[in-house]
C-alpha cells in the first residue's frame, strides 16, 4: 500500500462533499486528506480495527465484506467511484464490524474522522449528506436481506448479476459487465456456496441468459433476468 498527500485540488474527486464545504474548510480538507495506492485483494481495513479516516474511493472496486461461520464471507457492499465508506463505525464510536478489500488496483482518498467531526459540529449541510447518505445504505441494505434471505437461488444469482450491471456498467460490447468476479465473490455476494454459484450460472448459460468466458459475464437477454429476479 502507498500513501502519498494530497498536494492538488481534489474538488473534482470529492464533489459531493465539496460543495457542501465553506473555503475554510475546503484549505482544511486539501491539507489533511492523503491518497492510498491499493493492489487487488489488499486489505483496506479489516474488522475490529479502530476506525480513524472516512474514505472515497477515487478509482477502482472496492468490496466490504464480512466473515461468517466456517470462515465463508459474505458480501455485504460494492463500492464504487466516487463513494464514500468507512465512516459508519466512527459515527457509532464502535471498531469495524466488517472487513474492505480492493477487488482490484484501487485508489482511495483517506480524510482523518476527526477533521470530519470538526466539520460536523459547525456545517449542518455536511451534517445532511451523511443523514442521507446513511440512511440511503440502511434502506438498500434492509432490501437486500430480505431479497437474499427470502429468493430462490436463481432470483439471488439473478439480482447480483443486474446489481453489478447497475453499479459498474457494460463494456464497449454493450452487454460484458465491467467488472470480473470470481465465482466465490459472486457466491458470496448472492448468499450461495460456490458450487451452487457455478450450477446456477451454467443454467443461465444453457437457458441463453448469459454468456461465460473465464470471469466476464455477458448479459445476452437482461428482460429475462430482470423477471427471474423479480419472482425470486
Amino acid at each position: 500500500m502507498k500513501q502519498q498527500h494530497v498536494e492538488v485540488d481534489i474538488s473534482a474527486s470529492l464533489s459531493e462533499v465539496w460543495r457542501v464545504l465553506t473555503e475554510k474548510e475546503r484549505e482544511v480538507l486539501r491539507q489533511s486528506a492523503s491518497i492510498q495506492h491499493f493492489k487487488r485483494n489488499e486489505l483496506i481495513y479489516c474488522e475490529g480495527d479502530e476506525p480513524r479516516d472516512m474514505m472515497c474511493l477515487l478509482k477502482g472496486k472496492v468490496k466490504i465484506f464480512k466473515e461468517g461461520v466456517g470462515g465463508r464471507s459474505q458480501i455485504i457492499r460494492m463500492i464504487k467511484p466516487v463513494q464514500y465508506f468507512a465512516y459508519r463505525a466512527a459515527f457509532a464510536q464502535e471498531h469495524y464490524l466488517t472487513n474492505a478489500a480492493a477487488f482490484e488496483s484501487s485508489v482511495v482518498c483517506m480524510i482523518p474522522m476527526s477533521v470530519v467531526n470538526e466539520f460536523l459540529m459547525t456545517n449542518p449541510n455536511l451534517a445532511m449528506f451523511f443523514i442521507r447518505q446513511l440512511s440511503i445504505d440502511l434502506g438498500v441494505a434492509d432490501e437486500r436481506t430480505v431479497n437474499l434471505t427470502q429468493k430462490h437461488i436463481r432470483g439471488r444469482l439473478a439480482e447480483s448479476l443486474l446489481f453489478l450491471k447497475d453499479s459498474y456498467g457494460l463494456e464497449e460490447d454493450g452487454a460484458t459487465l465491467s467488472i470480473y468476479l470470481a465465482r466465490e465473490d459472486l457466491a458470496n455476494l448472492s448468499n450461495m456456496t460456490t458450487s451452487n454459484a457455478i450450477r446456477t450460472l451454467s443454467t443461465f448459460v444453457t437457458e441463453h441468459i448469459i454468456a461465460l468466458d473465464g470471469r466476464k459475464i455477458k448479459i445476452i437477454d437482461e428482460e429475462r433476468l430482470r423477471k427471474i429476479s423479480k419472482m425470486g
